[in-house]
C-alpha cells in the first residue's frame, strides 16, 4: 500500500509518553488483559463523534466495555442477507461470544448524523438521497424516528427529539435479532437507552414506564 504514511509526529510523541508512563506503571495489568482475553460486562453502541468519550463518562478501565461506534449510534434491523454488516456482527459477537450482561445504546446532543437525517428527510439535503451516499443510506435506518418527531415546530427541540429516537429505534431493531430477543426474554441480557448532553455533561436514560427519558 503505497499511500500509507508514517504517523504524525504529535501522535508518535503521545504514544511514547503513554508507553513510558501509563503502560510502565500498569504493565502487569496490560499483560494480564492480553493473556486472559476480554470479559466485558457490557457492550456500548455509541456515535463516532469525537466528542463522545464513553470510557471517560463511566470512568471505565480497559477491558470493561465492548465498544462499537458508528454514525449516530444506530442499529439496523436484523437482515441475514449474506452481505457485510459491521454493527450486526459486533452485536452478534458481544451477545453470543462474549455473553455481555448489558447492551447500551448511547446517543448525544448536537449529533451531525441526526442533523443529516433531519435535512435529508425534510428535503434539504438531496446529496444524501443519492444511492451513492453511504451516510444517507445509513441514516435511512432513522426515518421511522423522523416520522414521529417531524411535527415538532422548534428546530432544536426537533433535533434533540430525533437524537433520542435514534436510541429508541436502535433498541427496537435490536429486538429483531433472534439471539438478542432470546437473551433478553431469558433474563441473560438487559437493554439500556442513554442520551448525553455534551455541553452540560448530563446523562439521561429511557424509562419504559414513563415512556420518556429521565436524568440519571
Amino acid at each position: 500500500m503505497q499511500h500509507a504514511k508514517p504517523l504524525p509526529t504529535y501522535l508518535v510523541q503521545r504514544y511514547q509518553g503513554w508507553k513510558a508512563t501509563t503502560y510502565v506503571e500498569n504493565e502487569s495489568w496490560y499483560r494480564r488483559l492480553a493473556e486472559s482475553g476480554q470479559h466485558p460486562r457490557a457492550m456500548v453502541i455509541s456515535c463516532c463523534d469525537s466528542r463522545v468519550h464513553v470510557t471517560s463518562i463511566f470512568g471505565a478501565d480497559q477491558g470493561e466495555f465492548f465498544i462499537h461506534r458508528n454514525i449516530a449510534n444506530l442499529v439496523p434491523p436484523h437482515k441475514p442477507d449474506g452481505l457485510q454488516h459491521g454493527t450486526s456482527a459486533a452485536v452478534e459477537y458481544a451477545v453470543n461470544a462474549l455473553k455481555v450482561a448489558h447492551l447500551i445504546v448511547l446517543g448525544h446532543s448536537n449529533c451531525g448524523g441526526v442533523q443529516g437525517c433531519l435535512d435529508m428527510c425534510s428535503g434539504h439535503a438531496p446529496e444524501l438521497e443519492e444511492k451513492t451516499s453511504f451516510v444517507g443510506r445509513w441514516m435511512d435506518i432513522l426515518r421511522p424516528g423522523y416520522e414521529r418527531v417531524k411535527d415538532i415546530s422548534d428546530e432544536t427541540d426537533r433535533r434533540n427529539a430525533l437524537e433520542k429516537q435514534a436510541v429508541l429505534v436502535s433498541l427496537e431493531n435490536l429486538m429483531t435479532f433472534p439471539f438478542v430477543a432470546e437473551a433478553v426474554t431469558g433474563g441473560k441480557l438487559s437493554l439500556h437507552g442513554l442520551w448525553t448532553d455534551i455541553g452540560e455533561g448530563s446523562l439521561e436514560y429511557y424509562s419504559p414506564d414513563k415512556a420518556q427519558f429521565a436524568r440519571v
